[in-house]
């Protein structure tokens, strides 16, 4: 239920024109080292479990691609716990932002966990998942959080 209001509320500022938009603040890689480090822009589209994302790189290249959530893991009765998760393992850079242990014991498996892998127009590659916390910390676009990667060795730490 709650994952519908939030997929609703985006789709619903989606639709009156807002969209959402995102702050990717380097952590780790060369980016991070510089003074002051650049801050990317991430605008997303879209509404209920997928839509567009958009990001312009520090040095001019545009990056774009999908977003979509990632799916919950069935499991039968009398097995083992599963386990979803992108094919792109991003535990480390959930780690390195967040704190050790943040991706299993928050992220994995959780129902407002969205993965997007970004095409750069220069052949760089943006890897970027978001997710939001169940608790009721409000249904505002605001208390999701997010990790980046791309493919020139930076770490971003994703804000709404």
């Amino acid at each position: 239920m709650k994952d519908r209001l939030f997929f609703v509320l985006l789709a619903a500022s989606i639709l009156s024109g807002c969209g959402a938009t995102g702050r990717l603040y380097p952590v780790r890689g060369p980016l991070s080292a510089q003074a002051p480090a650049p801050v990317l822009v991430a605008k997303l589209t879209g509404a209920f479990n997928s839509g567009n994302i958009s990001v312009v790189l520090a040095d001019g290249e545009v990056c774009k691609g999908r977003w979509a959530t990632v799916p919950r893991p069935r499991v039968s009765i009398g097995s083992a716990a599963a386990t979803a998760a992108p094919a792109e393992n991003m535990s480390p850079e959930w780690d390195t932002v967040y704190g050790t242990g943040f991706y299993v014991s928050h992220v994995l498996g959780a129902r407002l966990y969205a993965h997007a892998q970004l095409q750069g127009d220069r052949g760089s590659v943006l890897t970027v998942e978001m997710w939001k916390p169940e608790e009721r910390e409000g249904n505002n676009v605001g208390a999701m959080k997010g990790v980046a990667k791309d493919t020139k060795e930076n770490v971003y730490k994703l804000a709404f």
